[in-house]
């Protein structure tokens, strides 16, 4: 229907009737104020509390601070003037629609209180009939307490015959409106509790919808970040999204609008808690097909930016910090500290065997994993896959490689040591240390067990059953999705070494500008 209509409960008022005819009545229709920003402090504050005066007044649930549709309007009979105050006449008594409101949570405002208020500003009436404002008529008509009281005044007024004769129930109603100034505190008050519970509902309402959304103001939180990504604190993931954002791509027109900041948010979800894809997708409110879409193609952005980040250490730089234990044990040999561990795969109902693949990785006494491999078939024990993984090629004869029991050599004491060594083949092999060598490196178990499983501890997806498309290998490369996966986990388990000694992530930008 064209023209406008009053928003305020049970006001018919409308500028149209019901064949789109105007209506004339006389009643016009005013929007509700705007906050004006960047135009000063004082400004805006005022503005900001005119906007939430209007709303508590009208107090319709479908009116908000931050949502105002631009047809709700007020009209002029809510207005003692018949229209609004100027935004800078805060005492004035229509800086707020008062009357007529369908409730009674807001007290008429004190009209001779606003006339006084005036005078006592030395601002006289003008003399000419023809500038001679609407309150002129109220200043004439009554008399404040101050006059009654014998204070003088100087109030210079020229009434036309027509304001001579202003309505009496307009006197009546001046008259009986209380004086003491108490009660407009009181009905200031009563204001400013009505939008103080309207902006905290407001809040509540904001940090629920974050919630529903998984949204980023929800994962500002560091408790949520870890539990929800592994990483140590929410500035971290801004890091990480910072870097990979521009790579990401966006969904395909017609589906659900996920952002980026989500596409990585639901990916580490899967690594970090190892939820199934139907859980996250619901979670969303997203098809199992387009969340695993997103997790796919985010999985693929962050291995070709964050692979980069297990490498190979430099001898020279990687003796200077090893650990004293380390240093003095090996007399300066380079150590690596070898694990593996094996994924299941989701096999049909009908195959009864369970296939698995193996993965090994190498760390550096320091912590940090410097290489991983492909997975390989678990037939294979774990002295072959070190064998035949290409961790040798990094190694020369004499260096020094321990591991956990997986290695079944020396299990009473829980690790093997071992050492490297040419063979008449003249390629590099993995012979273990006699007994009494390893036993002669057992102080060190505490410290291998801190490095060794910290991958598989802290993403669950490697410890679930995996889907076997993920196994399948990736178009045009030589590498499977798993091992993507597996790449980007130990990838970011050096990026938050790096993070926690960098705070600002200095470190790990650099990074990522030579090699992103």
């Amino acid at each position: 229907m064209p023209g406008s209509c009053c928003c305020v409960k049970d006001c018919h008022s409308r500028s149209h009737d019901k064949t789109g005819e105007k209506v004339d009545n006389g009643v016009k229709f005013y929007r509700f104020p705007k906050w004006r920003k960047h135009h000063g402090k004082s400004v805006e504050e005022l503005t900001r509390r005119r906007q939430m005066a209007w709303i508590a007044a009208v107090r319709r649930k479908d009116l908000t601070f931050n949502y105002i549709p631009p047809s709700k309007r007020v009209c002029s009979l809510h207005f003692y003037s018949g229209k609004p105050a100027e935004e800078t006449l805060e005492t004035h008594p229509d800086w707020v629609p008062s009357l007529h409101l369908g409730h009674n949570e807001v007290k008429a405002n004190n009209i001779e209180r606003f006339l006084r208020q005036e005078r006592r500003q030395d601002v006289k009436v003008p003399t000419t009939t023809q500038n001679v404002g609407t309150w002129a008529p109220l200043v004439a008509k009554c008399k404040t307490k101050d006059e009654q009281e014998g204070v003088p005044h100087t109030v210079e007024v020229v009434l036309s015959d027509d304001e001579e004769q202003m309505n009496q129930e307009d006197i009546g109603l001046l008259r009986t409106i209380d004086d003491e100034s108490t009660e407009d505190v009181m009905s200031d008050q009563r204001r400013h509790d009505e939008i103080r519970n309207l902006l905290e509902e407001h809040k509540h309402l904001e940090n629920e919808f974050a919630e529903l959304k998984l949204a980023e103001q929800y994962l500002k939180d560091d408790e949520k970040v870890k539990y929800y990504t592994g990483l140590p604190n929410f500035s971290t993931f801004q890091v990480l999204l910072h870097n990979v954002m521009p790579f990401l791509p966006f969904l395909p027109h017609g589906e659900a609008k996920l952002s980026h900041f989500q596409m990585v948010l639901l990916t580490f979800m899967r690594l970090k808690l190892g939820l199934p894809m139907e859980h996250i997708s619901g979670l969303f409110g997203l098809q199992p097909a387009t969340a695993n879409a997103a997790f796919e193609d985010t999985i693929s952005v962050l291995y070709a930016c964050l692979a980069s980040l297990v490498s190979w250490p430099d001898r020279e730089r990687l003796g200077s910090s090893m650990p004293q234990q380390f240093m003095e044990t090996f007399e300066g040999v380079f150590t690596v500290i070898v694990e593996c561990f094996d994924v299941s795969i989701e096999t049909p109902s009908d195959v009864e065997a369970t296939l698995r693949l193996k993965y090994l990785i190498g760390i550096s006494p320091q912590g940090v994993i410097s290489f991983v491999s492909s997975g390989l078939t678990g037939c294979m024990s774990d002295r072959e896959i070190a064998q035949s993984c290409g961790l040798l090629d990094y190694l020369l004869v004499g260096d020094i490689v321990l591991a956990g029991r997986g290695f079944d050599v020396e299990k009473s004491v829980g690790m093997m040591c071992a050492e490297v060594k040419m063979l008449t083949n003249g390629r590099h092999h993995l012979l273990p240390k006699t007994a009494e060598e390893t036993k002669r490196v057992s102080h060190l178990k505490p410290q291998i067990q801190k490095v060794i499983g910290v991958v598989c501890n802290t993403y669950k997806i490697l410890s679930s059953d995996i889907p076997v498309r993920m196994i399948e290998s990736c178009e045009g490369e030589s590498v499977t999705f798993l091992d993507k996966v597996v790449t980007v986990c130990c990838a970011v388990t050096n990026m938050c070494l790096k993070m926690g000694s960098v705070p600002a992530g200095g470190e790990f930008l650099s990074s990522l500008s030579t090699h992103g």
